[in-house]
Parts: C-alpha cells; structure tokens; sequence
C-alpha cells in the first residue's frame, strides 16, 4: 500500500482521506471499534472545530508551543479551509464569542459522521488493532506490528496516534513508543488544558458551583507578572477549580510550582468599586433588619454565601444595618479580588490535550516527514505542540494531517 495511518482521530482521518483522494492505496489503522472517539466528545459534546481568527500571525500566536513550526501546515490548510470542508461536507458551522467555530446543531457526531464519510467516500481500507512496533529496514519504515502479530507493509507510516490525555478514548501514548524506536526525541509530556489544584480548602465546600460572567486574572508570583486574563465561566470542585476558563489559564502556566501561580476571581466584574459599594449598600438598606447572610443573597451565589462570609472575617449573622463602612469596604475588596493559590495540574488522563511529544526539530515542517527515517510521518498531537482553548488544537490537527496527505 501507498499510506500506513495509525490513528483514527482528527489528524488521522483528514490525512487518509487526502492522500486517498489523489489517488493512493490508503489503510487506517485504529485499536478502538469506533474512530474519532476523542472528536466526539470536546467541546461538551458541541466540538468547537476551528477559530475563524483572520490572520494567519493571529492563528500561530495562538499556539504557544512552537506555534512557527506550523506556518506551513496553516498556510496550505488553514481556519478557512476547515471551515469550507466541513460545510462542503454537509455540517453547516457557525461562530460564536471567541471566534469560536461550532456546528450549527451542536453535535460534535456531525464532525465525526463527516470525517468518516471523507474516508469512506475516498476507498481508505479500515483495519482494527493496536500497533506496537514499526518495520524499519535500512533507514526506511515497510509498515508496523500489532500486539495480535499481524504485519502491514506499506511505502509510508503516519503516526497520528494523539497525546497521552483522555486515555479512554485510544490516546495512551503509544505513538511516543514508536517514535522513540524510529529514533525520535520525545519532549517531555505533561498535560494542558486541564484542572488546576488549589491549596484553599474552601474550594470543597463550593463544590460543583458554576460561575458565569466572572473575570479571572493569573499572576506568576516570581515575575509579578500577569499571566492570564479572561471573562466567561469557571467551576469549583474537590481539588480546586475546573471550567472553560480555567482549563485555557493552564495552557499558560509554565513550569509549574506549587504556590508559584495565584489565581485572581473578580466576581462583579462589570462594576467599580465604588459601584459595587453603591450596589452593596442599597442591598443592605432594602435589607436593614435581615442579617449579613440574607442579604448577600441578592448578590452571590448560596454556596458561596458562607464561604466570602468567612474569608471577610465579618460575623454573618449581624444585622444589616450594623454593617460599618468599613465592613462594607471588606467585602467590596473581597468580591472584587478572591484568591486562589495553584498547587498543581491535574494528572494527565484529566487533560484535554498533552503539551509535549515528539520533537519539531526532527520533523520537516513543509511535510511533517521524519527527518531521521525515510517514509514516515507525523500529525496532530503525538507532536511537541499545543495551543489555547478556542478550536486550536483541532486546526493543528486537521492541517498538519492533511499536509501529509497532500505530501506522500
């Protein structure tokens, strides 16, 4: 055969489909029964596909591991392109805030009805089983080895097996194996894009609290600098704090430290100080004789309640009208700055995407074919890059797969 693909996720499929589309004798070969399984479920189940961001300098800022690496795979398939493949493909998309590119019905199942379609359509042979050794002879990969000992032979091999996140869905790394037997350098794995761990123990007793239309800012408490702003929704759990936002801060946490990262939780974002001291005394009037517990109502969240209560040091059960400006200050500089100490990422098979792999230096950007070993090729995130949340890592995903489509 022309074209080995092992993996039947995103960077897979739109490789085999191209490269059968011009013609080749294209095999996939996948261990799970179903293909694109982790497809199926980003985005909540909505698959947010691209980001319609204009610019081609604004797409690569987006990725900021090794972001200028992928200029030409963007530049030969770009936001524009995957958007016109899959309307093409019959699932009419929409953008949302963000530039954020959905399908209009919401079902992450449309991508993957049409990316199998695309390989349907196009004659890729499907194969099941789990590779795990490749055929090298005399520099050249001849195919790979499965676990049940079936060979396949073939003049060209993708590894597009995904990173070491979300395990269940077939990514376990098994494409770092097989790099590191072709003799690639793997660049040390660690999750992005996940939950992040923190130190305050009140984060457990507001747990499973969504909040909406917060801001947070990250801080790294050894430049001073701010890392990390956002607008939108974040969620407390057991561990810590979880949510869209929170999952996009990680992403720019490097080297992580235990206590080296704060996160900033501003929960009235869209008043001043004194607006929200304004607002908070017009509660507390409307509310003379309830007490401070009562009150807060008309502002927060019930599980949150409790928790600002305790952090403002103030007693609770006081009477509104016996709140002082001061206490009301308290509160005011609490609500607009509750903090958050980061002690760790979650592990790995909690993250949406895995930041390492195999290294973009042995890697020819203009193909994505290994520079150490003749005939084979890489695509999507079994390599040393990783971007934002915002359908980034599927961009990456769809042109580096079908640049090697388009390159065999």
């Amino acid at each position: 055969m022309d074209l080995l693909v092992i993996g039947g996720g995103a960077a897979g499929l739109m490789a085999a489909g191209t490269a059968a589309s011009r013609g080749l004798n294209v095999t996939l070969l996948e261990r799970n029964d179903k293909l694109a399984r982790k497809v199926a479920i980003t985005g909540k189940g909505r698959c947010n596909v691209t980001n319609s961001c204009p610019l081609l300098n604004e797409l690569i800022t987006n990725v900021p591991v090794n972001g200028r690496f992928l200029y030409g795979a963007f530049s030969r398939f770009g936001t524009d392109d995957t958007i016109d493949f899959f309307e093409n493909m019959g699932v009419p998309l929409k953008i949302e805030r963000g530039n954020r590119v959905f399908p209009v019905s919401d079902r992450a199942l449309d991508i993957v009805d049409a990316l199998n379609k695309f390989i349907t359509v196009n004659g890729v042979k499907r194969k099941q089983g789990r590779a795990t050794e490749l055929i090298i002879e005399d520099g050249a990969v001849k195919g790979c080895i499965t676990e049940d000992g079936k060979k396949y032979y073939a003049d060209n091999v993708l590894i597009a097996t995904g990173g070491a996140s979300y395990p269940a869905t077939g990514s376990t790394g098994d494409g770092y194996k097989l790099a590191e037997q072709a003799g690639h350098t793997i660049k040390a794995i660690k999750p992005s894009l996940v939950p992040l761990e923190c130190h305050e123990g009140w984060c457990t007793e507001a747990m499973g609290l969504s909040l909406r239309n917060v801001e947070i800012r990250v801080e790294d408490t050894q430049t001073y600098k701010e890392v990390y702003k956002d607008f939108g929704e974040m969620l407390f759990t057991h561990f810590g704090v979880s949510g869209p936002m929170i999952l996009s801060a990680s992403s720019h946490m490097r080297n992580m430290e235990k206590g080296r990262y704060v996160i900033h939780i501003d929960f009235k974002p869209a008043l001043s100080h004194e607006q929200l001291d304004k607002r908070l005394q017009r509660d507390l009037l409307e509310c003379s004789n309830k007490n401070l517990y009562n009150t807060l109502a008309l502002m927060l969240p019930r599980k949150m309640i409790p928790i600002v209560v305790k952090l403002s040091g103030l007693n609770g059960n006081i009477k509104s009208n016996q709140v002082t400006k001061e206490m009301r200050s308290e509160l005011v500089d609490l609500l607009k700055d509750i903090r958050l100490t980061v002690t760790d990422f979650r592990p790995i098979d909690e993250a949406i995407v895995t930041s390492g792999g195999v290294s973009v230096s042995e890697i020819d950007p203009k193909t994505m074919k290994s520079k150490l070993v003749d005939g084979l090729y890489f695509a999507g995130e079994v390599i040393d890059v990783d971007a934002y949340t915002g359908g980034f890592n599927l961009q990456i995903a769809f042109s580096t797969g079908h640049l090697v489509g388009e390159s065999i």
